[in-house]
């Protein structure tokens, strides 16, 4: 079974909306240069962990985005954050940061992501802000 797991490092990030842009008769649509940069440098992270690796039929992907917590809440509630009994319900929703990576890692870890079949996106709090992915085959029985 191949597997491939990778961090980003830093507060999670949705995939920004495209953007519009009229010269003359002309309209033309661009990615933001933020999300641009976002995308690359998790493309970034997955060539490094991958080893190579690229799927070619079915895979599941499990994306865990941990929020730090503001320094400014009080300790018995920041313990409780990172305990779970708090959820994290911040911006940005679950299904854009997935979109994010997801797009990011197109043709490069799967052909299209149509291959992923089965997608577990959580948000908790935690110590240093990143989104963990893991990519896994599926198994077929």
């Amino acid at each position: 079974m191949k597997e491939v797991k990778f961090s980003i490092l830093g507060e999670p990030k949705a995939k920004g909306r495209p953007r519009f842009s009229k010269r003359g008769n002309f309209v033309t649509t661009y990615t933001p240069q933020e999300t641009q940069n976002y995308e690359a440098f998790i493309k970034l992270c997955y060539v490094n962990a991958a080893n190579g690796i690229k799927f070619e039929d079915a895979v599941e992907a499990e994306i865990n985005c941990v929020f730090g917590i503001p320094k400014s809440v009080p300790k018995k509630k920041r313990q409780e954050m990172m305990d779970g009994k708090i959820p994290c319900m911040k911006k940005p929703d679950t299904d854009n940061i997935a979109k994010s990576v997801l797009d990011s890692i197109n043709t490069i870890a799967y052909e299209d992501d149509k291959q992923v079949v089965k997608l577990i996106v959580t948000k908790m709090y935690g110590e240093t802000p990143r989104v963990d992915v893991t990519i896994r085959d599926i198994e077929v029985v």
